[in-house]
């Protein structure tokens, strides 16, 4: 019987250039995506743009273009990012798309026949960038923003309000029925105590404003943003156009998303869903931010790490594997070029990198280049298999709680006893003697089947450099196989062409 496995990430704002915080959970998400794929799931993954907040009209404006016109540029823009980061989504959802404004429309006009959505006449703060309605006390001093740090405006107009005061009590029964809905832990007992603090109504559509989708049963407002965007989760899976995708994934396995809206996502979202009737996600998980160098990263100050340059520079495999083995993704985490180029060096180019080199070239010295068959086993070798069973048997725990640091830290150390493996074993030595042949043969067919575990293992953080290991050993990477077996490469197989999977960087990059 086919798993199915339905993942989102956030849904982004598009007024700006995507830049390492994107990437950090773009990433992410797609590589528990690819191991779930590895793991025998068929997969849906949903990325998205958010494109009817005011920010972007206003973006727009100041650039002289139609609001439509500048968000086609810049999905574009945002496609072209994590194609060059090797994101497989299965589809990038918009939350101009037709499909979202059907399914906005539809969410509205039930949640309304429901009885959750009733007019009335907002005063209070809002910000525009954050796209958030504030409560006074919630404000810094001399009402500013306490995100962005910027003075806000009150509004006073005739909007229309989701009954969220009505959910708290739902809510929290949720939580309690399914303590793993938001992780981690640390964000679920935030959200207990925000709920806990007493839920408001909050508005769900602006009067002020033209740019967005029109109120089923009012067109003069238009939807507010925040409710259509979270809506693009269903439409990006079919909800309005192809029903048997949305019945085949939906309830979606998965939120990955930032820690800065979290409240959206665990209490707004959920309250929305059981408004309107249909199942809820079974996890919202809300990862950390990066710093660089200790340093919140901001365009205006300089503190900033273009990704793609990154990629463009040293392929994208490297960027997704630092990335995630630096930062935690459940918490904030610092990163820096030093740290780049030292994980680049240490882990890629020595320790990955020499052990296929290695591996490949003394196969084709010794052995024509035919992978040989393994003989019988000595301790050294029942070792190493041991090791390997390990490592298969420690990493499912470790994504699935998205723990991708410390599933590469247990990767990384069947790397290093591979290393070592080689080492004690010294095939060159071996070589030396006819006599030995025996041995040699289960030494290096040994050591090139730790290799091809070794590319299974990195395939979802980085999928290119799996493919390139799958190669120079001659052998095809085959997702739907029993990939975790030892002993599932043939001997006999043909090693291609060897080339090294990362030149060391000699000078630091910029």
């Amino acid at each position: 019987m086919t798993k199915h496995f339905y993942l989102t990430a956030a849904i982004d704002y598009i007024n700006g250039a995507p830049h390492l915080g994107h990437a950090y959970e773009k990433i992410g998400a797609d590589a528990l995506v690819r191991y779930k794929q590895l793991t025998g799931y068929q997969t849906w993954f949903v990325v998205g743009s958010d494109e009817h907040s005011i920010n972007i009209l206003t973006k727009a404006e100041s650039l002289g273009r139609d609001p439509q016109d500048f968000c086609d540029e810049m999905a574009r823009v945002f496609q072209d990012a994590f194609d060059r980061l090797s994101i497989g989504y299965s589809i990038y959802a918009r939350t101009s798309s037709e499909a979202n404004v059907k399914t906005a429309q539809h969410f509205l006009q039930k949640c309304y026949d429901n009885g959750y959505i009733y007019s009335g006449v907002y005063h209070g703060w809002y910000c525009p960038s954050c796209n958030r309605f504030y409560k006074q006390e919630e404000l810094l001093p001399g009402n500013v923003c306490p995100e962005h740090k910027r003075p806000i405006d009150e509004l006073d107009e005739p909007n229309y309000f989701f009954k969220l005061s009505q959910f708290q009590d739902r809510l929290l029964e949720h939580y309690e029925r399914h303590p793993e809905f938001i992780q981690p832990e640390s964000r679920r007992n935030e959200m207990i105590n925000v709920i806990k603090g007493g839920l408001d109504d909050f508005s769900v559509s602006r009067s002020t404003v033209k740019w967005g989708i029109p109120v089923p049963f009012d067109p003069s407002q238009v939807i507010y943003v925040w409710f259509d965007a979270l809506l693009d989760y269903v439409s990006g899976v079919g909800f309005a156009d192809n029903r048997e995708r949305w019945e085949t994934f939906w309830p979606c396995d998965v939120h990955v998303i930032g820690k800065d809206i979290t409240r959206f996502h665990a209490i707004y979202w959920p309250a929305m869903l059981m408004a309107a009737g249909e199942e809820l996600p079974k996890r919202v998980f809300a990862h950390g931010f990066i710093n660089l160098k200790g340093e919140k990263m901001s365009k205006s100050a300089g503190v900033l790490v273009d990704p793609l340059d990154l990629a463009d520079q040293f392929g994208a495999d490297a960027v997704r594997y630092t990335l995630l083995r630096e930062v935690p993704f459940d918490r904030d985490g610092d990163f820096s070029m030093e740290a780049f180029q030292n994980r680049y060096n240490a882990d890629l180019a020595n320790d990955l990198g020499n052990l296929v080199n290695r591996t490949a070239n003394m196969i084709k010295r010794y052995f024509g280049g035919a992978v040989p068959a393994a003989g019988d086993l000595e301790e050294l070798d029942r070792d190493l298999l041991a090791a390997a069973e390990a490592t298969v048997a420690a990493i499912d725990p470790l994504m699935e709680a998205l723990d991708f640091s410390n599933a590469l830290v247990a990767i990384w150390a069947f790397v290093g006893r591979a290393n070592q493996y080689l080492e004690r074993a010294s095939p060159w030595l071996l070589a030396r003697d006819p006599a030995n042949r025996p041995r040699l043969e289960t030494v290096l067919g040994t050591t090139a089947e730790a290799v091809r575990l070794i590319a299974y293992l990195v395939l979802p953080f980085m999928p290119a450099t799996a493919a390139r290991i799958a190669s120079q050993l001659g052998f095809e990477l085959r997702t739907e196989a029993d990939w975790s077996r030892w002993g599932s490469l043939p001997a006999g197989s043909t090693i291609g062409a060897v080339e090294p999977l990362f030149p060391r960087i000699e000078t630091a990059p910029v």
